[in-house]
């Protein structure tokens, strides 16, 4: 197992991020992971001059901002490599950091089952297909998903960009999750309306059983109301104490890795071939306009996608090829 963690973190250190040794780089992670964060750490340092390794307390939301003087701190960095139980992704520390610079990935959350299985991946063939995706997103003007468990919502998406979390963060300023493998875009705040049954997973769900996915209606760009059992009040509870922007329709996500399974765990389940997520709360990170500390990806299983009246995704089924 040990050896595979090895695999696994000097995969993400020397393949994904290109650590060199005029780099400097910052390993954050906090108290629940910072056994995981130690395998980044040790596959950094023999390859750079200067490495660092910080453990925080636990963040108690994605997208909550870290310690004051951390986000100070990740910005004197090139290299941030952050495994932390709740994600940064979606923080201005995090934004500030690669706007000076500093090359990221962030793995919130992540599982040694998951580091083992999706980072040790073709990130070449993953890479091809996610440019693929995001060029047609940047130029689709609208998209709409359905399922046969009851999904059918609309999005506008003129002016917004697609982006192509590939894995490759190896220029100034570079993004992404770890292990990769999406294509994203921002809807336009206020044109989303339909309905969302999440019957994959989202937030602290863990895989939902079929008696147990969670509807969610969306009117003018804002989930009003969310229905459902167990999980439906879990969800609640996450989002409300962030108020209405918490309820934000926010992403438009397309999985593009072939090794990510479900198991439960947003970081690998949003990356599944075949899935589509819709996620709520915060955008800034893709083009939008909401800042709230909260972002939670909804993974909808066997999901049927236009963009422009075009059927990119059959059934979970892609007709994109790479």
């Amino acid at each position: 197992m040990t050896d595979r963690m090895r695999a696994a973190a000097d995969v993400a250190v020397k393949t994904c991020l290109a650590v060199k040794p005029s780099d400097r780089v910052l390993v954050i992670t906090d108290t629940k992971l910072e056994r995981i964060g130690r395998y980044f750490f040790e596959a950094a340092q023999p390859l750079c001059d200067e490495a660092a390794f910080v453990v925080i307390p636990p963040c108690k939301s994605h997208g909550e901002e870290p310690p004051e003087p951390i986000g100070k701190l990740m910005r004197d960095y090139d290299v941030l490599i952050i495994p932390t139980y709740r994600s940064m992704s979606h923080t201005e520390a995090r934004r500030e950091a690669c706007k000076n610079g500093s090359r990221c990935a962030t793995l919130p959350n992540i599982t040694q089952e998951t580091m083992k299985r999706a980072i040790n991946a073709d990130y070449d063939r993953i890479s091809e297909l996610t440019f693929k995706l995001a060029e047609i997103l940047t130029k689709s003007r609208h998209a709409r998903v359905i399922t046969s468990r009851g999904t059918d919502v609309s999005f506008s998406l003129d002016t917004r960009s697609g982006y192509a979390d590939t894995g490759f963060v190896t220029k100034p300023g570079g993004f992404s999750n770890l292990p990769a493998g999406e294509a994203y875009i921002a809807p336009v705040e206020g044109t989303s309306n339909g309905v969302v049954v999440v019957d994959g997973a989202i937030g602290d769900t863990g895989v939902l059983s079929s008696e147990d996915t969670i509807t969610i209606d969306i009117r003018d760009g804002y989930a009003v109301r969310i229905s459902g059992e167990k999980s439906a009040k879990r969800l609640t509870e996450l989002m409300e104490p962030h108020g209405k922007e918490a309820m934000n329709v926010a992403e438009l996500g397309i999985g593009t890795n072939y090794k990510a399974k479900l198991i439960g765990n947003i970081l690998e389940d949003e990356k599944v071939r075949g899935t589509v997520h819709i996620a709520f709360g915060d955008n800034r990170s893709m083009g939008g306009n909401v800042r709230v500390a909260s972002h939670l990806d909804g993974i909808i299983l066997k999901p049927t996608l236009f963009l422009d009246d075009k059927i990119i995704m059959k059934d979970g089924k892609l007709r994109v090829r790479a």
